[in-house]
């Protein structure tokens, strides 16, 4: 679903921005009185947080010959 291997989420401050949007939304809607909406943006943030920070491992990048 969400390949954290990929060279766009290797900047942290990117990783960082998505979890906190995910998060900030889900909150939003929380303080807004959609509950349906709030629990989906933040298991969406939780999940990211883990994909992106918990078990992210970047590739090192190879150098071909």
């Amino acid at each position: 679903m969400l390949n954290a291997n990929d060279p766009f989420y290797r900047p942290i401050w990117r990783r960082a921005v998505i979890v906190a949007l995910c998060l900030g939304w889900g909150l939003f809607e929380a303080l807004s009185g959609s509950p349906g909406f709030a629990v989906i943006f933040l298991a969406l943030g939780v999940y990211a947080t883990v994909r992106l920070f918990v078990t992210y491992s970047p590739e090192t990048p190879s150098e071909e010959d």
